[in-house]
């Protein structure tokens, strides 16, 4: 596989996350536009953002890892395959592009290009539910990585859409997403004071995950023996 340079790989990071933001809530924007039911509004939103993923995971993948997501890079920080001065470059990207994502949805739908939201998501049922969500995230990308590298940006994909059902904050998982949705006072957004609760829970859920599979995937016959 080819190497990039770090400059071509934050853009990666970058542009997919904007990508993906802009689905998010370029989606919702359009659920809300065509209809007044709140689960057809939620199904609008859920299957864009899984099948996006699907595109940007499988085009950036090879550059940068396409990690888009800061809970993400701190677990491949930790696992030693980003430094931790690339990771902090990483989470940079991403909370930059996410920003420019919900700058772009907004353009597109001519609202302002900034807005606060105003909607309401805290409370310890959806901080749990977002250790939940970033848990079975990096739980599958790690045991994807590990079994069926080919399939990552589908288990992803498919993951995040089941995800936005099951959980109930909507399977955020994703600290720059979150932050970048404070900014849209739309169907996806999230109030700025309540991201706090919802960035820890992502990053707790993450580290669990990262700890769980380490000793979850490792065969016996890599343990050393003494």
């Amino acid at each position: 596989m080819p190497k990039f340079d770090i400059t071509r790989r934050l853009t990666a990071e970058a542009l997919g996350t904007a990508l993906l933001v802009a689905t998010v809530v370029g989606s919702g924007i359009m659920a809300e536009a065509l209809s007044k039911d709140v689960g057809l509004q939620l199904l609008g939103n859920t299957l864009p953002t899984g099948a996006i993923l699907v595109v940007l995971i499988t085009i950036f993948g090879p550059v940068s890892g396409a990690h888009f997501n800061p809970a993400v890079s701190l677990a491949m920080a930790l696992k030693g395959d980003l430094s931790a001065s690339e990771a902090s470059r990483y989470i940079a990207a991403q909370i930059l592009g996410g920003i420019a994502g919900t700058v772009i949805a907004h353009a597109m739908f001519g609202l302002p290009l900034f807005d606060f939201s105003m909607k309401v998501r805290t409370g310890s049922a959806q901080w749990f539910a977002e250790v939940v969500a970033a848990f079975g995230l990096v739980a599958t990308i790690l045991a994807g990585i590990r079994f069926n590298r080919p399939a990552v940006p589908w288990l992803v994909g498919l993951y995040i859409t089941a995800a936005y059902w099951f959980t109930a904050s909507t399977s955020f998982a994703n600290p720059a997403v979150a932050i970048a949705r404070s900014l849209t006072n739309t169907f996806s957004g999230i109030r700025p004071i309540d991201l706090p609760g919802f960035i820890a829970a992502e990053l707790v859920g993450a580290v669990i995950a990262l700890m769980a599979m380490g000793w979850l995937l490792r065969a016996v016959g890599s343990e050393q023996t003494k």
